[in-house]
């Protein structure tokens, strides 16, 4: 049994909705789970445009931020234990690098790293109407063992705020990445 902390990767991407990653490194921390985050340029301009974030900013949200382009970071290889990654918000660029195992830059090779140790990889993907080729990623991400998950908001809890529609879809997305703490809102019936 290993005492390490609970690691979780997030990569941040240029699609809309930066929220997410946000919420998740925020909530991760509420957690005690250990974030290493990744953020694109692409992810690092939609933060600011949405969220009023500069870099610096968003990357103390984590514990540790790596930059994309050091393939030789910790989370590069299969050897540094994760339990979990979780791409929010997750492109069509960023879905298309993982379903082809391109390992471009280091979110992608940590996605790939992800997959190919058998861990958890939740795609948030960001995009609408889908085309065929964003489906067929989808599908061949799936077969690797990802989870696609396109923060679709419930609202059958009759939310009453876009920050509890927020909040209810990045719990749904750690309990998805294993983290048992996590606290989605349940169905509990009529």
């Amino acid at each position: 049994m290993s005492d390490r902390p609970r690691r979780l990767i997030v990569g941040i991407t240029g699609a809309s909705g930066a929220v997410y990653g946000v919420r998740m490194l925020e909530r991760a921390r509420q957690l005690g789970v250990q974030t290493h985050v990744v953020v694109t340029p692409a992810g690092v301009l939609n933060v600011h445009h949405e969220l009023g974030l500069d870099r610096s900013q968003l990357e103390k949200l984590a514990d540790h931020a790596h930059s994309p382009n050091d393939v030789g970071a910790c989370i590069a290889s299969g050897s540094f234990q994760t339990d979990a990654m979780v791409i929010a918000p997750c492109s069509m660029k960023t879905l298309a690098s993982v379903a082809h195992a391109m390992g471009d830059n280091l979110l992608t090779r940590a996605a790939d790293v992800t997959l190919k140790e058998r861990r958890r990889l939740v795609l948030m993907v960001r995009e609408t109407p889908f085309n065929l080729a964003h489906l067929r990623n989808m599908t061949s991400v799936t077969e690797m063992g990802g989870i696609i998950f396109p923060p679709l908001p419930a609202f059958y809890h009759r939310p009453q705020s876009i920050d509890e529609l927020v909040h209810d879809t990045v719990e749904r997305a750690l309990a998805l990445a294993g983290i048992d703490t996590a606290q989605p809102q349940a169905w509990s019936g009529l």
